[in-house]
């Protein structure tokens, strides 16, 4: 039986397309009350005093809970340095203050929304305003004030890499190249808004049902803030509509958790439900990252990349979230999968008064590939080389060295990933080297280009972060296998893990899908699987569910009946960033993606057209088809909104586009009038069957190629985005 490699119906299809699946919002409990939440609404300020009387006197009212109210008020999944609830009353020092508009301050627990929401008006508070921090130049400047008072700067994060001798390898380059670049935040916008329930269950455990990332993880954050054991906790993820890693810190979580705890501590024990509104959602969770970039890169008259020079500044918002771990990858990636002997690298990331950044498709690989395949890009065109010849010289392969001064994990195939991606857009390869096909035709106004742009990223958790996944399988039966119950953390955040969960064990158990059962996100039920991110789900879930399986055929194979094992997969060590030079092993495995983009311009109203998007990837094995496709149409979609239309205004700390009615999102009227999907299926030694990850892979090349595409069609380079018909026509000269 083989199931690996097939286009089978994802498993929540029918649930999903007749309503029966059940999201956050949808539960209902007998009982159930309601909570909203008072955000801060200013950017920076301590709260001086804060008047619950009137909202806890209004009827139907049960309780307002403040930072006082708070056992341990701290959370953070890199460093716990954002208050649960801001204001007066901690024993932890500054969380009497506010940094950003989505701080949350006041919790209103009452027997209807609409009573809960009254209530949060009638909190007075007494706020003294600081000044705001509204820019990662304020942030630095001599005079800035400091957001969080007990670090010595707001610079919470610096690495650097030194790899080679860059300033004596500029002496040696007949072309250098320099660029400035900035790319910006991105909202992510999933389908379902945060939304979730809380209540105690039969073993008195505080439970958690919500939309998420990983389960286990969700479970400690709530655990510590309430300063109870973790397992006194359990965290159920039901059906989720969409991450993209918005959902890897906390929201709802921890405040539905505590206002639980704070009834059943008064008698009152009864389920509790919050459903944020769309306004809600787009102040109160993480951001994309803005970046600022510069790059200096030289090479020879050959076309041989001598030396990289690049600076980076993130603007990590109010808090830290995973700013940290974002920006290491961003310093891997912004000098992208070429060799280069000589690396100079220095990134940091800034604290302001703007939402936090934190994890988003991608995971700084966007920011980075984007100076890096611009700045190959300026270097083909200075060259006078056509930019895929450039690239294959330049590429990496199974011999190369990282700039980390780490080999490459086996199983380089950007060369091959590129080449044909640069076959399907029409490049031929002859003796001589490799030639771009015919410029597209330009029609009056209306001008056509094309680009291309190589990217690659990383597979699993990076720098020596602890990684496993852990997978349990029952067997039932008397003299064959009659039913499999497989037990598994990893959330399905809509990418179709769940179905590759089934064809896993279906494949390794040699059994029919039908006789699998899944017991998914539920912490009681599964051992912890890490986090759906870092396009690692497939990867580990697959080898822990392989491992599992051995074992339980083992056990068969033994006469045991029942079979319960448990099976912990542990991937190769990576290991931490030198402080100095930046020597490490990042990661244990990359997936290889190059993207050629054919486009059109109307020069007299900015407006562009993506005609055609040709996307190469190697995913090592397609467990199943056309999810990968899905995974590849969606994530270029998402893209072409971040380059094209996304335009998120943040000024003095406020938003200014905190509707859907001025945040832009592609329609069917914006995507790819064509996407081409070409898979490549070059097996990972380590993955599942040759499996590598793939979700967010196909995000990183596309700013890039767009631009390259814009520089074919009008000459014109352009070094930021979103690329609205405004920055079009004013990089154009067409506006002032």
């Amino acid at each position: 039986m083989a199931y690996i490699g097939k286009s089978i119906t994802r498993v929540d299809v029918k649930a999903k397309a007749t309503g029966e699946s059940l999201y956050p919002g949808d539960f209902i409990r007998p009982g159930q009350v309601f909570m909203k939440i008072l955000f801060a609404g200013r950017p920076h300020a301590v709260i001086k005093s804060i008047d619950t009387a009137d909202a806890e006197a209004t009827e139907g009212v049960l309780a307002v809970i403040t930072a006082k109210d708070v056992p341990v008020n701290e959370y953070g999944l890199i460093i716990a340095d954002q208050p649960v609830l801001c204001g007066p009353g901690s024993s932890k020092p500054y969380t009497d203050r506010v940094r950003f508009v989505g701080d949350q301050v006041a919790l209103v627990i009452a027997e209807t929304e609409k009573i809960a929401d009254q209530a949060c008006k009638q909190i007075q508070i007494d706020f003294e305003d600081l000044p705001v921090v509204g820019s990662i130049e304020e942030a630095l400047s001599d005079d800035a004030v400091l957001l969080h008072p007990d670090r010595e700067s707001n610079n919470f994060c610096h690495y650097q890499i030194r790899h080679g001798d860059v300033d004596e390898a500029f002496k040696q380059c007949d072309v250098i190249v320099e660029g400035e670049y900035k790319t910006p935040v991105q909202e992510h916008v999933y389908l379902q808004p945060e939304a979730g329930l809380a209540y105690l269950d039969d073993e008195e455990r505080i439970t958690v049902v919500v939309a998420g990332q990983w389960t286990h993880e969700d479970r400690e954050q709530i655990a510590h803030a309430l300063d109870i054991p973790e397992e006194k906790v359990r965290v159920i993820y039901p059906a989720i509509g969409g991450a993209f890693g918005g959902r890897e810190d906390m929201s709802v979580q921890i405040v539905l958790a505590l206002a639980v705890m704070y009834l059943h501590e008064k008698g009152i024990d009864r389920p509790v439900k919050i459903v944020w509104s769309r306004e809600e959602s787009i102040i109160g969770h993480h951001k994309r990252h803005a970046y600022r970039l510069k790059g200096k890169w030289g090479a020879n008259k050959n076309g041989d990349i001598l030396a990289a020079d690049v600076k980076m500044l993130a603007d990590g918002g109010a808090y830290i979230y995973t700013s940290t771990k974002v920006l290491a990858n961003a310093v891997l990636q912004c000098t992208g999968p070429y060799n280069i002997p000589n690396v100079r690298v220095d990134a940091d990331a800034i604290y302001t008064n703007n939402i936090p950044g934190g994890a988003f498709r991608g995971f700084g690989g966007p920011q980075g590939a984007f100076e890096a395949e611009m700045q190959v890009a300026h270097l083909a065109e200075a060259l006078g080389m056509d930019p895929v010849e450039f690239r294959m010289r330049n590429l990496m392969d199974d011999d190369s060295i990282l700039s980390m001064n780490s080999k490459v994990p086996e199983g380089v195939t950007i060369k091959q990933v590129t080449a044909a991606c640069a076959e399907h857009a029409g490049w031929v390869y002859d003796e001589t080297g490799w030639h771009a096909p015919s410029p597209l035709e330009n029609d009056g106004v209306v001008k056509r280009g094309r680009g291309i742009a190589s990217s690659y990223k990383n597979v699993g958790f990076s720098y020596g972060a602890p990684e496993s996944c852990t997978a349990k399988i029952e067997l039932f039966g008397d003299t064959e296998i009659e039913r499999v119950v497989l037990h598994h953390a990893g959330a399905d955040v809509g990418q179709g893990a769940h179905s590759a969960f089934m064809q896993f064990a279906a494949e390794a158990l040699n059994v029919p899908l039908e006789k699998i059962d899944l017991v998914v996100s539920d912490t009681a039920l599964t051992g912890d699987s890490g986090s759906s991110s870092a396009s690692r789900m497939t990867f580990m879930a697959g080898n822990s569910i392989k491992g599992a399986a051995k074992l339980a055929l083992e056990k068969w194979s033994e006469n045991q009946r029942p079979v319960d094992v448990e099976y912990v997969y542990i991937p190769p060590a990576t290991t931490a960033m030198d402080r100095e030079t930046g020597e490490c092993i990042p990661n244990f495995s990359y997936t290889y993606v190059a993207e050629t983009v054919e486009l059109e311009v109307d020069t007299e109203t900015g407006e562009i057209c993506l005609l055609k998007v040709y996307c190469a990837i190697d995913v090592g094995k397609a467990v199943n088809p056309v999810q990968v496709v899905g995974q590849i149409e969606g994530a270029i979609v998402q893209a072409a909104g971040h380059v094209l239309l996304e335009n998120f205004i943040q000024q003095d700390g406020y938003v200014k586009t905190n509707l859907m009615s001025n945040y832009l999102i592609p329609t069917v009227l914006d995507i790819p009038v064509e996407v081409e999907s070409i898979v490549l299926e070059l097996p990972e030694p380590n993955g599942p069957y040759g499996a590598r990850g793939i979700g967010e892979m196909p995000f990183l090349p596309l700013a890039p190629a767009i631009m390259h595409a814009m520089h074919d069609a009008t000459g014109v380079w352009f070094h930021e985005f979103p690329l609205t018909p405004e920055r079009v026509l004013r990089g154009l000269g067409k506006l002032n």
